[in-house]
């Protein structure tokens, strides 16, 4: 495979969102371009991921310079796992968004803006380059920025003020982890530093230091006690900006710390141990702030960071077996989230409300919605053999193995947390008799929508409701790749001989 494929993704968005800029007016036909190319976006990540697996890591050095000296992009199972998911969240916010996004919105540059963030998405997965992974968190925050305060509303503009300061203090450490790492090693090639970090005598610097990302890219994962910013700020655009940002924007944080603590900083037992309660109490904190909102989007937000509780307290087990229940469970949380901020979105346009109080009759007037729901919400809840099942049994393997019982205490606690506020929602939403909602013609008007528009509303619920049931009844297929990224990330030694080109590390 020629080595330029490997940034096919990221340069599609871009020509993607450059030719969205000379449509800017045409609204209609942003959005069916946003589609079609939402889908070839698809295309070329599965195309990606299918040579990863059957060829081995990929990589590509920008401008033919060296893996130390010039920037490395690098397509490993791991990596082309999340570009994969990435391209199949936004093919389904792209279809989403076609009814979901009011014209006013799309005149303001939602589309290229939308493009632009995926793009920095995919170019974050696939760097592997240190610094080079700043640059595409800058991309990323820049365009979740414009997206967030999208339409000037009050709330939004709130919500936008802690999101862009938190996210901007954690890119300052960020960077100034990166100016340190810089200063010990002089390289800032991931590969590189992972030969030179192991041999730096200095450790309390170099512990110093994986602290440092720690916090950094803890805060755009929304770990405890760094969170609070996620529940203020994802609850207040658009469900169909919220569906992305709640899929995909903290991932990357999960991803960048794995990746950054599996093959740069190999954690020692403090830090071990300091991930391990990070994700406890994220757990914790996380569900305890989902127990106490009505609001549907602000439940969703803070089961977010109660979820990512699950992926950190794995990286802290660090066996392969509880790094395979991680990586599953983010595979899981993309898809599952973002198709909650979906439903969250069709029930609004249904209801005209997001609050679980003056909500209920989508049964009774929606069963074909109501099992869609249940898919997602049944999901979220790991019902057996459900996609959520199947990451925490290997969670709990992981946590026999290693002795950590408290960690099987924090996913049981969690997923009878989980369980409650979903049952609540169910029966709220779902079950419940018609609401005292304040906008009686909701239901009327959205059977009066068009069908496509309807139809947009709906298909891409059913879309990533079918992924769901796939990772869960084809756990066998799923499990394969997340035990070929765990098996890559405790042995880095095949990643280090692609990148640097020295045979087996």
């Amino acid at each position: 495979m020629n080595p330029l494929y490997i940034v096919l993704p990221v340069a599609f968005q871009l020509f993607t969102a450059v030719v969205l800029l000379f449509f800017w007016n045409k609204t209609n036909l942003q959005r069916g371009l946003s589609v079609a190319a939402s889908i070839t976006a698809l295309a070329l990540a599965a195309w990606l991921m299918a040579a990863v697996l059957q060829d081995g890591i990929l990589v590509m050095q920008a401008g033919a310079w060296e893996a130390q000296f010039g920037i490395s992009f690098v397509a490993d199972a791991f990596s082309s796992t999340m570009v994969l998911l990435t391209s199949l969240a936004g093919l389904a916010v792209s279809i989403f968004s076609t009814s979901g996004i009011r014209s006013a919105r799309v005149q303001l540059g939602f589309y290229p803006v939308f493009h632009l963030l995926l793009m920095g998405l995919n170019g974050a997965f696939l760097t592997g380059d240190i610094f080079n992974l700043y640059v595409w968190f800058e991309i990323i925050i820049i365009a979740s920025f414009v997206l967030i305060t999208l339409g000037g509303a009050k709330d939004q503009l709130e919500g936008s003020v802690k999101y862009v300061t938190m996210n901007l203090l954690a890119s300052a450490i960020f960077l100034t982890a990166i100016a340190i790492l810089y200063g010990l090693t002089g390289s800032l090639n991931m590969a590189d530093l992972s030969i030179q970090v192991a041999n730096i005598e200095n450790r309390g610097l170099v512990n110093i230091t994986a602290l440092l990302f720690l916090v950094g890219f803890g805060i755009k994962s929304a770990i405890f006690p760094l969170y609070f910013w996620l529940p203020a700020s994802y609850h207040t655009p658009p469900a169909t900006i919220s569906a992305i940002f709640g899929g995909l924007l903290t991932k990357v944080g999960v991803y960048a710390m794995i990746r950054v603590f599996t093959l740069i900083f190999i954690p020692d037992e403090f830090m071990l141990n300091l991930l391990i309660w990070i994700g406890g109490l994220s757990i914790l904190s996380g569900g305890a702030g989902a127990l106490l909102q009505n609001n549907i989007r602000r439940v969703f937000s803070y089961l977010i960071i109660c979820h990512i509780g699950y992926m950190i307290a794995g990286l802290g087990l660090y066996t392969e077996v509880a790094l395979v229940g991680a990586i599953f469970y983010l595979i899981h949380d993309i898809v599952v989230k973002t198709n909650l901020f979906l439903i969250s979105g069709l029930i609004y346009k249904i209801k005209g409300s997001y609050n679980m109080k003056l909500l209920g009759g989508i049964y009774s007037s929606f069963p074909l919605l109501a099992l869609m729901f249940a898919i997602s919400f049944f999901s979220l809840i790991g019902i057996p053999p459900l996609s959520g099942f199947w990451a925490k049994l290997f969670l709990i393997e992981g946590s026999l193995d290693t002795g950590q019982y408290m960690v099987i205490a924090f996913i049981t606690l969690g997923s009878f947390i989980t369980l409650f506020v979903m049952a609540k929602m169910w029966l709220e939403i779902v079950w419940k008799k018609e609401g005292a909602l304040p906008d009686k013609q909701s239901s009327t008007a959205y059977l009066a929508m068009p069908y496509a528009k309807r139809f947009a509303l709906v298909f891409p619920i059913v879309l990533l409701s079918g992924a769901l049931l796939f990772i869960g009844f084809g756990a066998e297929f799923i499990l394969a790749v997340a035990k070929q990224i765990a098996a890559e990330l405790k042995d880095p030694s095949a990643y280090l001989g692609a990148v640097l080109k020295r045979g087996t590390i």
